[in-house]
């Protein structure tokens, strides 16, 4: 990281409009995907019989396609949004790479999602009921899961690596992902306190939570945003 993005983050965390948490265990990690896209994992504890779940796909697969070169493992992805269902639907079939185009909720069914306005940008983000769409963004509704839901759907008890790219969509779900019965090993969290209509204090309540349940930070990026949790 260049020294002006340090700075910019010094100055956040300044004004409070960042956290500055550190690493609360120390563990070997690595990063897998590109920038904006990726992730620390604790490789140690993965082997081919991992199970990854990947939910914020967008249109980059190198956080899944570099787990699954490394440990040939199945990663099961999630994203409900169109271009990212287009982009998928694009590639060549990749060996233990498993898509399914709906979302992460605390609930069975639909949500609504906003569209960005730019469209050079992917992702879309839940409508919450106080709103946080812009005004001009066009909205769709999409079908979203429990992650126990799916999991049960999918056959599995024990999740090695949860990844949660979902735009902000975390914080809604943590309890529901928390007090389900299965075991998870890592989970891999970008947190978007940045977006104004969420701010620090919820991440702060999320980190607090996933320590009650046992997880701990093993790393954190350069960036402040993605997390990874590490519970033994």
């Amino acid at each position: 990281m260049n020294l002006f993005k340090k700075a910019k983050i010094f100055i956040k965390i300044i004004l409070r409009k960042e956290i500055n948490y550190k690493p609360q265990i120390a563990c070997t990690t690595k990063w897998y995907g590109n920038w904006g896209a990726g992730f620390f994992v604790i490789p140690s504890e993965l082997n081919k019989d991992s199970i990854v779940y990947s939910f914020g796909i967008g249109t980059d697969i190198s956080f899944d396609k570099g787990i699954i070169k490394d440990f040939n493992c199945k990663v099961y992805g999630f994203d409900p949004t169109p271009k990212s269902i287009k982009f998928i639907e694009q590639q060549s079939p990749i060996e233990n790479f498993n898509f399914y185009p709906y979302g992460l909720s605390d609930k069975d069914g639909s949500m609504e999602f906003s569209l960005p306005q730019n469209p050079d940008y992917v992702s879309g983000r839940v409508i919450k009921e106080n709103g946080h769409d812009q005004p001009g963004e066009s909205t769709i509704s999409v079908p979203v899961k429990r992650f126990s839901t799916i999991a049960k759907e999918l056959g599995h008890r024990k999740i090695d690596v949860l990844k949660l790219d979902i735009e902000g969509s975390e914080y809604d779900v943590f309890d529901d992902i928390l007090n389900a019965n299965i075991e998870i090993n890592q989970i891999l969290i970008e947190f978007h306190h940045r977006f104004k209509d969420i701010g620090i204090d919820k991440t702060k309540r999320a980190i607090a939570e996933l320590n009650k349940k046992g997880f701990r930070i093993a790393a954190i990026s350069d960036e402040k945003e993605e997390y990874t949790f590490f519970k033994k």
